[in-house]
């Protein structure tokens, strides 16, 4: 597994991004977490650095309002949107 650099300017900047916008995405329908993260494409971590929303799971957008779907760029900041199933606390 890949390791976002600590001194990644762009970790900065990702992090600035998610203080301002955490609550709305959080809001949205099957959001369940936001950070950052790697961009994964076609099932494979990248290198790139983005916001990562996490979802219990993706839908079409055919079946979201325009309001709730996840964007693919805040502030300029690239955003993935990964599924990860439901979340449950373990304990």
């Amino acid at each position: 597994m890949s390791r976002i650099p600590d001194a990644d300017p762009f970790v900065s900047r990702a992090q600035a991004v998610i203080e301002s916008h955490e609550t709305e995405l959080l809001r949205m329908p099957n959001v369940v977490g936001v950070g950052v993260g790697l961009r994964k494409r076609g099932g494979a971590q990248s290198r790139e650095v983005t916001i990562v929303v996490l979802v219990s799971r993706k839908l079409p957008r055919t079946q979201l309002a325009p309001e709730e779907v996840v964007p693919t760029e805040i502030d300029g900041v690239p955003v993935d949107v990964q599924e990860v199933g439901e979340v449950r606390a373990q304990g």
